[in-house]
């Protein structure tokens, strides 16, 4: 093929095809990008004869260009919708956040410690074992409802023992739930 043939038809409307692309894709870079993408197109055809080609490269090139906008746009939503999900600055771990969570751990471990037997069991295998309440019943021997009880006194153990922090743990409202949680 040549010069008179579509590629040479296309280098005598390359300016005029530049300022289309750039007009509609709000760069001369972005538009030297696509001329070399319409050139790979139009070099790869068969048959290079065309009844109107400036028409032809026009709508070429005004539908790459419409392509390239519509993969921005979800380039953009992908990597804006990746950058919500990334952890900010504030969120990572410092030394002194490092600290502070070490030790609320060790309290935490601490107060767990302190419970009864059956209640640290049940609280266990269902907080950090992932257990459901049915599978804990029949491990322990006991029904679902105790099961329940149990749980909801462990919570009710760790919410008063967080807000007496500090305080002496041996108060009577230990010992009552002692006895309870072991009948």
């Amino acid at each position: 093929m040549g010069d008179t043939g579509l590629e040479g038809q296309f280098m005598e409307a390359r300016p005029l095809l530049r300022r289309l692309l750039a007009a509609r894709l709000g760069s001369v870079e972005d538009a030297e990008d696509a001329l070399q993408d319409l050139w790979l197109r139009i070099a790869a055809l068969e048959g290079g004869h065309v009844e109107q080609p400036i028409p032809f490269f026009c709508r070429m090139a005004t539908n790459l260009a419409t392509d390239r906008r519509i993969a921005a746009a979800r380039r953009g939503a992908r990597e804006g919708a990746w950058e919500e999900v990334q952890p900010q600055s504030e969120e990572y771990a410092d030394p002194e956040r490092i600290v502070a969570a070490r030790g609320e751990l060790a309290q935490a471990q601490a107060r767990i410690a302190q419970m009864p037997e059956r209640m640290r069991q049940a609280f266990t295998l269902f907080r950090f074992e992932d257990q459901p309440q049915r599978m804990i019943a029949d491990r322990m021997g006991i029904t679902v409802s105790a099961v329940e009880k149990l749980l909801r006194r462990a919570y009710h153990f760790l919410q008063e023992n967080r807000e007496m922090e500090g305080a002496d743990c041996t108060s009577p409202h230990r010992h009552v739930l002692e006895r309870s949680a072991d009948e």
